[in-house]
Order: C-alpha cells, then structure tokens, then sequence
C-alpha cells in the first residue's frame, strides 16, 4: 500500500476493534519506509508507545496516541501528538491538554487528563460512535444520524452518557 499511495501512510493499531496488536518490531520496519511516517496507536499501551517512540527515533516518523484516554502519558513518553475522536466534541480542551504537556505543566495537565477520561471512555468504548453523534449534537455540532448497523442511544443510555460529561464539568 505504502509503495502504490499518492499520500504518506500513517499505520493504525487499534486492536479493541480488529483482534490484532501492529507488534513493535513491525512498526520499527514498516517506519523505514519513505512513505510511511508514522502511527496512530489506539492499544493504549503506554509501555509500547515509548518504546516505538525510542526505536523509531532515529527515523522521519511520529508517534501518535488514539485517545484521549492516555494523551497525558504518551507525551510524557515521546509521542508527538494525538488522533483522538473526543477532539470532535472537546476540542479546545484536548488542544489545552496538549499545551500544558508540550509546556511542562504537569500538575496542570494532570488534572484536565484525569477530567477527560470519563468523557472519553463514554464516546469510544462505553457508547462508540452514537454516543459521540449524540455529544457533538449536545455541542452545537452536528452529530447526525447512526448509519446502519449501529443504533441511536437508548434514554437510559443518553441519560448515562450525559452523567458522563456532566460530573466532569462538560455540561
């Protein structure tokens, strides 16, 4: 694929959804690729994220979180940023958790990490897709409709989701 595409590839790991973990070795070759420059990891190994980071630090190729969930570690171990579907309804927050890392205010940081996960959570793995729809409508953006398969959140379930965003101080 990296050969045949007009546009850098970025290899995604996210094996909640496919079974299978891209295993550090294969990141460090595939990394020496011209035309791959980096990798969204969505494991949430942080352990592994370092230590892509440390083995692929002598290429052109950037580390990159998939949540929000463990943004916070992953710069502290080298990552240079993050693909995360929160940003669609936090975003500012998100673009804030990166400043106070890439600023070294750790504390600071520390504590919009630990308001973010919940919310996080809620719209990856606790509710996937419908439960970001339904937040990004809650936002002033628009979410839509779920396409099939997936179904819209049941009352109790959007009840539970706003309870999510609410403890936190998002709503």
């Amino acid at each position: 694929v990296a050969d045949l595409s007009p546009i850098p590839v970025v290899l995604y790991s996210v094996p909640a959804n496919t079974g299978l973990d891209l295993p550090v070795d294969a990141v460090v070759t595939l990394s020496q690729h011209p035309n791959i420059i980096g990798i969204k990891d969505s494991g949430g190994d942080v352990t592994k994220i370092g230590l892509m980071v440390h083995k692929t630090s002598k290429q052109d190729f950037q580390v990159l979180a998939g949540s929000v969930g463990f943004l916070l570690a992953s710069y502290a171990v080298g990552a240079v940023g993050g693909i995360c579907s929160l940003a669609n309804v936090l975003g500012a927050q998100v673009c804030q958790l990166e400043r106070l890392c890439l600023t070294g205010q750790w504390e600071a940081a520390q504590t919009l990490q630990h308001r973010l996960i919940e919310p996080n959570t809620a719209v990856t793995r606790r509710f996937g897709i419908p439960g970001l729809k339904k937040t990004m409508d809650w936002f002033g953006y628009y979410g839509g409709p779920c396409r099939a398969p997936l179904q819209e959140l049941s009352p109790t379930e959007e009840e539970a989701l706003r309870l999510d965003f609410s403890n936190n101080g998002w709503l």
